[in-house]
């Protein structure tokens, strides 16, 4: 005796098919409406970023630096000191534009595991740099395990550019 739903053309469905069927979409949808929901999370962060701040007159830099010089691990500070100051200018349009770049990436699809991984590389900064300041974790660890989830499950299969194009695994 089989258990669950009857399906549209014979069969039975289980019930977790029958609610996802109930909503319209597969899978494969809703892992699209993930890498869409966190590629629009990127781009939010980027959105509210203070621009003119970070490029103009490096308080983003700046607020790093404070971070990393407090920072329990000495390796923190060391890095950051090596690879940022040098080049503080530099840096703020790396960051800033990293976040437009990964958020369109991923929103659209377009080289969408090239996205994933650099955003989950970014978390992963942002969450070192930040690791005594559990406010900010939430959000980081969160777009990290979306981007790992996003990445593994191949979610460029479905609504993206790569997809259209046939490139990096997709379509």
């Amino acid at each position: 005796m089989a258990v669950g739903h009857p399906a549209v053309g014979g069969g039975w469905l289980t019930v977790n098919e029958h609610v996802i069927g109930t909503v319209g979409l597969s899978g494969a949808h809703w892992l699209a409406v993930l890498r869409i929901g966190l590629g629009l999370w990127w781009l939010e962060s980027w959105r509210h970023k203070d621009k003119r701040g970070w490029l103009e007159r490096g308080t983003g830099i700046a607020w790093a630096k404070g971070v990393a010089e407090k920072h329990r691990w000495s390796f923190v500070k060391t890095g950051f000191t090596k690879v940022v100051p040098p080049r503080p200018k530099a840096m703020a349009y790396v960051v800033v534009f990293s976040e437009l770049a990964i958020g369109l990436g991923i929103t659209l699809g377009f080289l969408t595991p090239v996205a994933l991984i650099a955003g989950a590389l970014l978390n992963l900064l942002y969450f070192v740099l930040m690791i005594h300041d559990w406010a900010e974790q939430g959000q980081n660890s969160m777009m990290f395990l979306v981007s790992v989830v996003c990445l593994f499950v191949q979610a460029n299969q479905t609504w993206s550019i790569d997809r259209l194009l046939h490139i990096l695994g997709a379509g």
